[in-house]
């Protein structure tokens, strides 16, 4: 039972709707109504600006590194972590908040691999920055660190089922960025 609870909190917490409850409360604006309509740190930051974006991407980091540091200890079972991050991830893309849609869960994955494997992770982001850098597009940036991290999780040593989870994840992460893809195919993706 103590696993069953904790992965509800960590669906519970992912599913919190940072930059959506950020724009109501301290600018009365719902990000769902503007920008590319997403309620991620990237649309939030282009909605309200850079102050509340990068709150929104400490927010969503936060809920998946919480729910794998903090709310897995619930559970003695060893494998608790990995079930709570995945938990907040699913939480952040199917949000009970926002009658089960959501954002593309890039920041909470983050979070939650930032605390179950920290090296592939820490590549992965450098790899975002990178390509955001060079690109001036989270999307791009977001579809290689997804590509990154899967590379990683295999190249280092690591158990199967944490390869097992990120690779699903970052699958599911490209899968969410298909209308950014043709965008950028078509030359007409926003940049930052």
């Amino acid at each position: 039972m103590t696993l069953a609870g904790a992965v509800l909190l960590s669906y519970l917490l992912g599913s919190i709707p940072t930059g959506l409850w950020l724009g109501r409360t301290l600018r009365g604006v719902d990000i769902r109504e503007h920008g590319s309509k997403n309620i991620g740190a990237t649309n939030t930051m282009r909605v309200l600006g850079k102050s509340l974006g990068a709150l929104a991407l400490a927010g969503d980091m936060g809920k998946g590194l919480i729910a794998v540091a903090v709310v897995a200890r619930i559970s003695p079972l060893s494998y608790a972590p990995l079930a709570c991050g995945l938990a907040a991830i699913v939480g952040h893309t199917i949000s009970v908040f926002c009658r089960f849609r959501g954002g593309k869960g890039v920041a909470t994955a983050g979070g939650a691999f930032l605390g179950l494997c920290p090296i592939p992770t820490a590549i992965a982001i450098m790899v975002f920055a990178a390509v955001v850098a060079v690109t001036r597009m989270v999307s791009a940036g977001s579809i290689a660190a997804s590509i990154a991290l899967i590379t990683a999780i295999y190249v280092l040593p690591n158990d199967w089922p944490l390869r097992v989870v990120v690779t699903l994840v970052g699958l599911l992460v490209i899968i969410r960025h298909r209308s950014n893809i043709q965008r950028i195919l078509r030359g007409e993706e926003n940049k930052v």
